[in-house]
């Protein structure tokens, strides 16, 4: 091998198409650089989730615009607009859009292998998934303060870690101040939120909790699929405090005392058709 490699995005080594966007992909040493554009009226919640599965883009991106501007949100509700010149380093669990009339171009350094492509097919197994989110956190966050608020956090993450090993429940991953696990019975999924939640309420915070059971794919230490897509729509539907399931995994819970309080029909955003509801609680 010599000590030099020239490649050009003119004569990419994969071209990928999505709606109103394409990405030339060129490696290069141990890199696989992109070069990306969208045009206007492109957004990553409409054009690339049908594609990737997930609720927000969970690609850690480092890049740089090139041409055309474009906003960002995080998933705590950050916004901020980038472009031309501008480097930026997008955390996972983000949404993007492009803003004014001319498309955006940027050069994506890390984190565009793989992206808007749909996934490998892997091993596909029925699991039930739970999401929690601390209702209020910002609020919280500022009315105790930093160090005050860092030392609940931390008690609440552990009280959740202790509780999801009593129930053999596995962790996923963190989301923001909240929790991704999944369970291998409806039932252990369901106990453990309503311990969960009253953890939390102790500690003088709230949470939602979403339940849902469906086939999920692994994706490493990841999972996607639309169950897992459900459960966090079903969270984002239940009030402060509430543990909130699907009609599947209500048919599905055997044993425990818990009583099932129907909240009817609900529209889940990115849900084409409305789904049955019921909230938990001790019986």
């Amino acid at each position: 091998m010599s000590g030099l490699e020239v490649k050009r995005f003119s004569e990419p080594d994969e071209r990928v198409t999505f709606e109103l966007g394409h990405t030339e992909l060129v490696t290069i040493g141990p890199l696989t650089v992109g070069r990306e554009t969208e045009e206007p009226g492109w957004r990553w919640s409409t054009h690339v989730q049908p594609i990737a599965g997930t609720e927000r883009c969970e690609f850690h991106h480092v890049g740089m615009v090139v041409s055309g501007r474009m906003m960002v949100e995080t998933r705590d509700g950050e916004v901020a607009e980038v472009g031309p010149g501008d480097l930026y380093d997008m955390a996972p669990g983000h949404d993007a859009w492009v803003i004014g009339d001319d498309p955006i171009v940027a050069i994506i350094f890390q984190g565009i292998a793989g992206w808007a492509k749909a996934a490998d097919e892997g091993e596909r197994v029925l699991a039930t998934v739970l999401f929690t989110d601390i209702v209020g956190s910002t609020q919280v966050a500022e009315r105790q303060g930093d160090r005050a608020w860092k030392q609940l956090l931390a008690t609440h993450q552990e009280d959740v870690r202790r509780l999801l090993e009593a129930h053999r429940g596995s962790e996923v991953k963190m989301t923001g101040d909240g929790f991704m696990a999944t369970f291998d019975s409806p039932g252990r999924a369901i106990a453990c939120a309503l311990k969960i939640a009253v953890a939390a309420h102790a500690l003088g915070i709230e949470i939602r909790v979403g339940i849902h059971t469906g086939e999920v794919e692994m994706a490493g230490q990841d999972l996607r699929g639309i169950a897992v897509h459900m459960a966090s729509r079903i969270m984002a539907a239940a009030a402060p405090g509430e543990v909130l399931v699907s009609a599947t995994t209500r048919e599905l819970a055997t044993g425990g005392k818990v009583e099932f309080e129907d909240r009817g029909l609900q529209e889940l955003k990115g849900i084409r058709e409305a789904r049955q509801l019921y909230a938990v609680r001790p019986a």
